[in-house]
């Protein structure tokens, strides 16, 4: 049975039974939310109807119209049929992956793939295959494997974000989409670090790379360049249909304040129209790389989010000490949200940083490392990863 007649049958069951559901926008007085002091009641008498929030899901009082204009808006910004929003981030991987993929699945998933990513596939409970960081070998090895022992109910999934946020750098997602259709894999992307930087729109590496069609869903958040609170999935109706009947983390979470909603329409027109801020970003990204490349310092990744691997943990604490004394916020990133001994100074380059500052960072970072690391005589090494798949449980 493929994914497309298993989604099917699912949802033909629920509505044969009498339980398929359905989002509609509050309606009459209200009985159904769990505002039960009346506050947003209050509340609406002076802001409007769109004060009215955090008082149910999104299938009992908890929609409303805005919800769905967000919804349309972000299915057309990705060139999608769908999407549909959830609280966060995390919630968004968690919930797609547990929803959509069995127990009798198979899915790859890259070793430096997200906490919610590693969640989400331990609540599906499906055969787990960690390959490799970003390589497309040990990732076709795998597939082939498990193609050769695909039973009738046995789906194949690849999981991978599309931009690293602890290494800086991008999957090879055009090979990875090459490699599910030659199997019949179905490709789920995160899109966390890539969602309003990428593309003559800033929708995203996936369509930035012209692969919206070759990936069964991608997923975004707001919290990162949008600036706004939340997430999103995007992909079929067929997807959206089953996600709000079958996932857990949308059915049971009281919905995001309408408020919310506005602020996203909001964000989404600016976005969208930002390429002058997406050219600051990529321009600025590109300065400060040269300048730690100057000063001695091999960053990883290739992009704005620029690591510089220091090995140890203590000497990871003690350099951002020093840079964070001299005014620039880099935190230090240690296991086990990277693998041991890649203990790391973490720069989150941005389009609105001045010229200056990116120079003085870069002189700092410099200075930090030839204090706190001796031994790479100022200069500091590129990192080299380890498959590591005990970070996958």
């Amino acid at each position: 049975m493929s994914l497309t007649r298993r989604c099917h049958a699912y949802l033909e069951e629920l509505h044969r039974c009498g339980r398929g559901r359905r989002l509609a926008t509050p309606a009459g007085r209200d009985f159904s939310s769990n505002d039960y002091l009346g506050y947003a009641q209050l509340a609406a008498a002076t802001t409007a109807a769109l004060a009215r929030s955090g008082t149910a899901s999104r299938l009992l009082r908890g929609h409303h119209p805005l919800w769905e204009e967000v919804e349309t808006a972000l299915a057309r910004w990705h060139g999608a049929e769908a999407a549909l929003v959830f609280t966060s981030g995390y919630t968004a991987n968690e919930g797609l992956l547990s929803t959509v993929i069995e127990p009798s699945d198979w899915v790859a998933s890259d070793s430096a793939n997200h906490a919610s990513i590693i969640d989400g596939l331990r609540l599906a409970r499906a055969e787990r295959f960690i390959f490799r960081h970003n390589d497309v070998n040990h990732l076709a090895e795998g597939l082939a494997a498990a193609a050769a022992q695909r039973g009738t109910r046995r789906e194949l999934f690849i999981v991978t974000e599309s931009l690293f946020g602890m290494d800086g750098d991008r999957a090879p997602l055009a090979d990875i989409v090459a490699l599910a259709q030659q199997y019949g894999a179905h490709v789920i992307i995160d899109e966390a670090h890539a969602t309003g930087c990428f593309g003559p729109r800033g929708s995203g590496l996936v369509d930035h790379l012209g692969l919206r069609s070759g990936v069964l869903a991608t997923v975004h958040t707001g919290g990162k360049a949008l600036a706004v609170p939340g997430a999103y999935v995007v992909g079929g109706n067929l997807l959206r249909e089953l996600l709000v009947n079958r996932c857990r983390h949308f059915i049971y979470t009281t919905a995001l304040p309408p408020q919310v909603a506005a602020w996203w329409l909001e964000t989404l027109q600016r976005a969208e129209a930002d390429v002058a801020g997406r050219d600051r970003l990529c321009a600025n990204a590109l300065r400060f790389r040269r300048q730690l490349a100057a000063a001695g310092i091999s960053a990883g990744g290739e992009d704005y989010i620029v690591p510089i691997v220091v090995g140890d943990d203590r000497a990871a604490l003690g350099a951002a000490t020093i840079v964070q004394r001299a005014g620039f916020d880099v935190r230090a990133i240690r296991p086990p949200t990277v693998p041991s001994g890649t203990a790391r100074l973490r720069v989150s380059i941005h389009a609105d940083h001045e010229q200056g500052e990116l120079a003085a960072l870069a002189s700092v970072c410099a200075e930090a490392l030839a204090t706190i690391v001796p031994p790479l005589g100022g200069a500091n090494i590129a990192p080299s990863f380890s498959y590591d798949p005990s970070s996958h449980g």
